[in-house]
């Protein structure tokens, strides 16, 4: 258990720093700092697994996942200041697609990297971040913003329905929900971040100089 520890911190610090700077909006909105903070939860998991196998990543994964529960559960108890209004700083259907997207992208990031972790060095990482990340948005933005998702309540649905305004996609195409434009610059974000990741991924193993899983 003391091997994995560190990757456990670097999870955890970098799942609350998410939480923390998707507070702090870029680009008129489009984007928030914890865009940039988020995609290396995939460069730890792949680095576990690659070290120490696919059941100790997992336990990372696991241990970030208990840090984002307990960030959201934090969030959604603090009230903000809106125009004649209060809200929750952490919605919660968007609590809930973020602990949901964050769980699923990263297992399935852990089964694609094994299932690849026998070819060229940065097949594994590069396949399988890819993938997950794509996951991750689809399901984090359709169970925070989607309308066509209506278990959560009406009152629920009042905390996120700025982002079902019809907007220009991506400011210049057809008019579509917002939130549909903030998935596709969020995973832009991240498809740029899986290939930068892969520079330190190399750098860490080579390092460490072990022999991997």
């Amino acid at each position: 258990m003391k091997h994995i520890i560190p990757g456990i911190f670097a999870m955890a610090a970098i799942v609350v720093a998410s939480n923390i700077l998707v507070q702090f909006l870029i680009l008129d909105g489009l984007l928030t700092w914890g865009a940039f903070a988020y995609p290396f939860a995939f460069l730890v998991t792949d680095l576990m697994n690659r070290l120490y196998g696919p059941k100790d990543a997992r336990k990372v994964i696991y241990a970030g996942f208990v840090a984002g529960i307990i960030c959201s559960l934090i969030g959604t108890q603090i009230m903000l200041q809106g125009e004649g209004f209060t809200y929750p700083a952490v919605a919660l259907r968007v609590a809930v697609g973020s602990a949901t997207a964050f769980l699923i992208a990263q297992l399935v990031d852990v089964f694609v990297f094994d299932k690849l972790r026998s070819g060229t060095w940065w097949k594994a990482p590069l396949v399988s971040s890819i993938i997950g990340s794509a996951l991750d948005t689809a399901i984090f933005f359709s169970i925070s913003f989607s309308q066509s998702i209506q278990v959560f309540g009406e009152n629920a649905d009042m905390e996120i329905n700025w982002a079902w305004e019809a907007t220009p996609l991506l400011l210049t195409g057809p008019d579509a929900p917002l939130w549909v434009t903030l998935a596709l610059t969020d995973w832009c974000v991240k498809l740029a971040l899986v290939l930068i990741a892969l520079v330190p991924f190399r750098i860490i193993l080579r390092r460490l100089h072990t022999d991997v899983v």
